[in-house]
């Protein structure tokens, strides 16, 4: 697996879009969000998604750039509008979304000189909401291809109703060697069923079975999250926090996770502490990005 000093950057395909919340309008879309994360825990990453050549569009490239982020692999469609998903919030902060669909991140260019970054990236982050249209499955199938072997596959599964074909799901988890997915996801995945607490392990085992991935990494919100690596199964509970809205909370959580992996001199106990906990800390925030000061989990 990839060496621990992290050179080229971690490439994040999918969706870039304005998340519209009762409390206001943030930037969002999961690889957006694992993006952030990464760079604010000093590892080099390039998003590859789609905007539209609209304000909304221009407004989430400036936020990019002003973040230090290269935006090189954003492409801005002339035709399409930056996405945007409506959310509304329980009352314990959990978020329901409404995803606008035809939007830019749903075409998502590759081209040579991606994959020329693609040849020597450490790491690609992909999830199933940007798979949604037959042409971004060919863009991500282009950009797998190009990966090293040794290169990090990160399938971050994300069922969104109508969103939310399993039969396309398993089919790219054969391209992943990690699955990152939530409790009630690996029920469903694994057997078709609702979750239930302290079933992780069992379904986790199920995944990695089926689909011959080393590493099945399954978070369980307030509970906390496990990771199966090669047979042996890790558990780190949930600290208690005071939710804001649990937007991105996944996505700091995966990011820091992927961290811990790239720089390899953490126990499976210490990655899934950092990431359980960076995000705890994002979920006491408002929005997927809050700002706080770029660090490193070594």
């Amino acid at each position: 697996m990839p060496p621990s000093s992290v050179i080229t950057p971690v490439l994040c395909f999918g969706e870039v879009l304005w998340d519209l919340l009762p409390h206001g309008a943030f930037p969002g879309g999961a690889p957006f969000n694992v993006a952030y994360h990464l760079h604010q825990l000093a590892v080099p990453v390039c998003p590859v998604s789609a905007v539209g050549r609209d304000d909304l569009g221009a407004q989430l490239l400036q936020r990019l750039r002003g973040w230090g982020i290269n935006t090189s692999a954003i492409t801005q469609h002339a035709t399409f509008p930056t996405g945007q998903v409506k959310a509304t919030l329980s009352a314990q902060g959990d978020a329901h979304y409404s995803i606008a669909c035809d939007v830019a991140w749903d075409r998502i260019l590759v081209t040579d000189t991606l994959l020329k970054v693609a040849a020597t990236a450490p790491a690609l982050v992909f999830g199933s909401l940007a798979l949604r249209l037959v042409e971004n499955r060919a863009a991500l199938n282009e950009l797998i291809a190009a990966l090293p072997y040794s290169a990090w596959r990160v399938f971050d599964v994300n069922l969104r109703a109508p969103h939310d074909d399993l039969t396309l799901v398993r089919h790219f988890a054969a391209s992943a060697n990690v699955l990152k997915l939530n409790a009630s996801e690996a029920a469903q995945l694994a057997a078709n069923a609702v979750e239930s607490p302290g079933l992780e392990e069992t379904h986790a085992r199920t995944l990695a079975a089926q689909f011959g991935i080393p590493l099945i990494c399954i978070t369980a919100g307030e509970r906390g999250a496990g990771l199966l690596r090669a047979g042996r199964w890790t558990w780190v509970s949930a600290q208690r926090v005071t939710v804001a809205d649990t937007i991105g909370a996944g996505d700091a959580f995966l990011a820091a996770f992927l961290a811990g992996l790239l720089r390899g001199s953490h126990t499976d106990t210490e990655i899934l502490s950092a990431a359980c906990r960076l995000g705890e800390w994002v979920a006491a925030h408002p929005g997927a990005t809050p700002a706080y000061q770029a660090t490193s989990v070594d």
